[in-house]
């Protein structure tokens, strides 16, 4: 069972997730919460996936994720908006949190992505997620020091990077490459040290602006199913 608490400021949308969510199989939210007691439900409930809305009048998103984060065993946390460029949310990405979904994605969607954020998937709006790359300053032509970082990695772990920005579980990736999902959980572990970053999104974002996806090598870091 999947354990999901989902925090936002509007009782509508929380019910609304709470509803979609409990419909499907293998999914249950535990909690749904608004800014000011989402740290506290999320040390309770100890949920796999947070779905946490990034712009709350209380305690806005950037603050209880980093609040989130210094749990000992933080949950998977994605970012939700009604934006699909919003400023906020390449910080966000930055400071831990594995993707970000707009709040009038599909159902079944939604529940596909919830499963890919809780098997270790990164999920993000396709139409979004190249704008919000484009948008952050260095945006652009290659970065001489993400080059110089991608380098350092052998021709798997290139493959295996790509693969991460396209929101790949690890089990996925493995499927995709021939590997076992162990030995591709080592791949990984191997990139973030080599890359010198804290998770597969933010490797994700350095693997854009290396260019190693390439202009129609999709969007970085997507979520299956978005």
């Amino acid at each position: 069972m999947i354990r999901v608490v989902v925090v936002d400021d509007e009782a509508l949308v929380r019910s609304g997730f709470e509803m979609i969510l409990n419909a499907f199989d293998g999914i249950q939210v535990v909690a749904t919460a608004e800014g000011a007691g989402a740290a506290d439900a999320i040390r309770r409930e100890r949920p796999d996936v947070v779905l946490l809305d990034i712009r709350m009048p209380d305690v806005d998103g950037l603050t209880v994720l980093r609040e989130v984060q210094k749990l000992p065993a933080p949950p998977t946390v994605a970012m939700l908006t009604t934006f699909d460029t919003d400023e906020y949310v390449l910080t966000a990405l930055r400071s831990g949190a594995t993707g970000f979904l707009l709040k009038d994605t599909e159902p079944e969607q939604l529940a596909q992505l919830v499963r890919t954020l809780a098997a270790g998937g990164v999920v993000m709006s396709p139409k979004a997620s190249r704008a919000l790359l484009r948008g952050h300053p260095g945006a652009g032509a290659p970065q001489d020091a993400d080059v110089a970082r991608v380098k350092l990695l052998s021709d798997r772990e290139r493959d295996v990077l790509v693969l991460i920005a396209e929101g790949l579980s690890n089990v996925d990736i493995g499927a995709r490459v021939h590997l076992s999902a162990g030995t591709v959980k080592d791949h990984v572990s191997s990139i973030l040290a080599k890359l010198r970053v804290a998770g597969r999104v933010q490797a994700a974002l350095l693997a854009e602006r290396a260019g190693l996806l390439g202009d129609d090598g999709g969007d970085a870091a997507r979520g299956q199913g978005c």
